[in-house]
Parts: structure tokens; C-alpha cells; sequence
């Protein structure tokens, strides 16, 4: 098989097929592809929706919908539907990950194709990524460190300037360019690298997993590259809800962002890494406060962030 494509749905039906729609239109020119559609436990009638409009639309010989049984967040969807096919008896040369948001433009998901075919060093390939209305949504970053974490909360042009080789996102490419790290939106990803490093971490419910897999790609000496032939329309966040600044932060965000730290850099870098952020932020506040900038913060974050730091969970794992 040349291509595997997997889309998770999480209580998303009616986009989810929008999204497989336009995935279906582009796999048209990829005839030995299939697709896997992975209803993530949504327990909203999503699985029977799936079900009958794939059959409807007569995709049912190159469509699997599977149901986990268990919300295990993204990375735990995205293992659900890849390890059987890569240990299947025709296993995928790719796996295409596309999130139930995403609408892959005309000519996108070959784009992916033709530039991982043209260079064999090169592991994980990613798309161009923008909003219904045309806007370009930054999806290539470098890895966080602990000067990120200082210059992403302080938001002090003089820090960034002077720490610009560490802010993570990058200036958006307009040619192909490698990169540390992809947002999974639209994720070409050779099947070798899956047999080199093994699965997604499925300890991350939901954000940092693209992170680590892109840094354990790295450090098994596959290159991770953003093509910006291909584009791909984004909503983002429609499962979610991390766009809408009225909602707090959801906890997975914390807990995700402490397993990164911690199992790639250790518990005494996650735990400077939380005071650089808490002290970034917290000065960001009182400036914001006295300049009497807009807020664009969820509300409560400092406050959620020092208890989910503090929280026994973090403690613990943190010994």
C-alpha cells in the first residue's frame, strides 16, 4: 500500500466527513491508499453517522471506520488505526495523518507524497496550513526550551530579539524548509519512522505529542520538513475549543506540557522551566495591567498553571 491516511473524530461527525470528502477527492490520483476513520469513544451517535455515509457515498472498499472504546486523546487514535495497518501483510509505505478540521486543497496530499518520494533522508513531511478565510495559521516551530518558555510569556520584543533563535514559532516558510517540529493538522510521515521510533506517546492526551515524535524522529536521524506546496484549510481547534479566549485552559494542556519537559529533558529542567514561565507571565501581567493592553489570555491561566505544577500528580511524578 502507498498511503494510509487516518482522521480522528471526536464528536465532530458532519466535519469529520467534510474533512474526509475532501481527503477522498485528493486519494483519487493515490488509488493503492486507503483511509482509516477513527471514532475516539465520542458516545454521541458519531460512530453510526460515520458508518452510514461512508457506505452512502460508496467509500466502504477503501474507508475502515473503527471505534476505540476509550477517549485516549489524539496520539491514542492515531496508534489505534497505525499499528494494525503497519503490521499488516500490506503495510503502508506512508501514513498520512489529517485532522476532522482540515481540508486538504486540491493537489495537496501529492504534494506530501512527491517531496518524501524525492528524498529518501527525509522523514516527516508537513503542509502549509490556513484558515477558511485565507489567513496563514503558524504550524512550524522550533523544540521549547527554557528560553522559549522565558520569551513566550514575557512577550518583550528586547528578549526576543535577543532570543530569537530560540522563539518557537518561525517565521512562516515560503519554500520547502526543515524544521524541528510540525503541527499534525496534515502530517505525511514515512511508515520507516514509525518502525525506527516506534508509536505516538499516547501519555499525551492532546498537544506536545507532534513535539516528542518530531524529537524522537530527530534523534533517529529522520528529517522533518515543512512543503508549503501543499496547503491544507484549517478551522482549528473545533474539538477542543482552545481558540475561544472565554474558556480556561484545559488541563491535558498542563499535563502534556509537563510530560514533554520531563521526559526529554528531566524533572530539575520541567521544574525550571515552570518558574521561568511563571515569572515570564507574571511580569507580562503587571506590564499588561499598567500599559492597560487588551487581554489575550484564557482566564485564570496563571493560577491554573501554578496548581497544576503543584498538583499531587506532577509532585509525584516529578520525585
Amino acid at each position: 500500500m502507498k498511503l494510509c491516511a487516518v482522521i480522528i473524530n471526536y464528536r465532530t461527525p458532519d466535519m469529520t466527513l467534510r474533512a474526509l470528502g475532501a481527503l477522498m477527492r485528493e486519494l483519487e490520483s493515490i488509488p493503492d491508499s486507503r483511509v482509516i476513520l477513527v471514532n475516539n469513544d465520542a458516545g454521541d451517535g458519531s460512530l453510526e453517522l460515520l458508518c452510514t455515509e461512508v457506505d452512502k457515498a460508496g467509500w466502504s472498499d477503501r474507508v475502515s471506520v473503527v471505534e476505540t472504546g476509550h477517549n485516549g486523546g489524539f496520539a491514542y487514535g492515531v496508534n489505534f488505526a497505525t499499528e494494525p495497518a503497519l503490521a499488516s501483510d500490506d503495510p503502508p509505505e506512508y501514513v498520512y495523518l489529517l485532522n476532522s478540521d482540515a481540508f486538504p486543497d486540491p493537489g495537496s496530499v501529492a504534494a506530501l507524497l512527491d517531496f518524501l518520494d524525492a528524498h529518501p533522508a527525509h522523514g516527516i513531511a508537513g503542509s502549509y496550513i490556513h484558515g477558511p478565510d485565507g489567513d496563514t495559521h503558524t504550524t512550524a516551530f522550533r523544540f521549547p526550551s527554557l528560553a522559549s518558555e522565558l520569551e513566550g510569556t514575557l512577550r518583550l520584543g528586547l528578549v526576543t530579539r535577543l532570543l530569537r533563535g530560540s522563539v518557537v514559532p518561525l517565521p512562516v516558510p515560503e519554500e520547502a524548509t526543515r524544521v524541528d517540529w510540525l503541527a499534525g493538522a496534515s502530517m505525511l510521515i514515512r511508515a520507516d519512522v514509525f518502525r525506527d521510533i516506534g508509536a505516538f506517546d499516547d501519555t499525551f492526551f492532546l498537544y506536545y505529542e507532534e513535539t516528542d515524535f518530531c524529537r524522537r524522529a530527530r534523534a533517529a536521524g529522520w528529517q522533518t520538513w515543512y512543503v508549503p506546496a501543499s496547503r491544507v484549510t484549517h478551522i482549528g481547534s473545533a474539538s477542543t475549543g482552545m481558540k475561544d479566549r472565554q474558556r480556561r485552559r484545559p488541563g491535558y494542556w498542563f499535563a502534556s506540557r509537563a510530560h514533554y519537559f520531563r521526559k526529554n529533558h528531566g524533572r530539575a529542567y520541567l521544574w525550571l522551566a515552570n518558574l521561568l514561565w511563571v515569572t515570564g507571565f507574571s511580569l507580562w501581567r503587571v506590564r499588561r495591567a499598567l500599559q492597560r493592553k487588551p487581554d489575550p489570555d484564557p482566564p485564570g491561566l496563571l493560577g491554573d498553571f501554578v496548581r497544576a505544577w503543584l498538583s499531587p500528580a506532577q509532585l509525584r511524578e516529578s520525585r
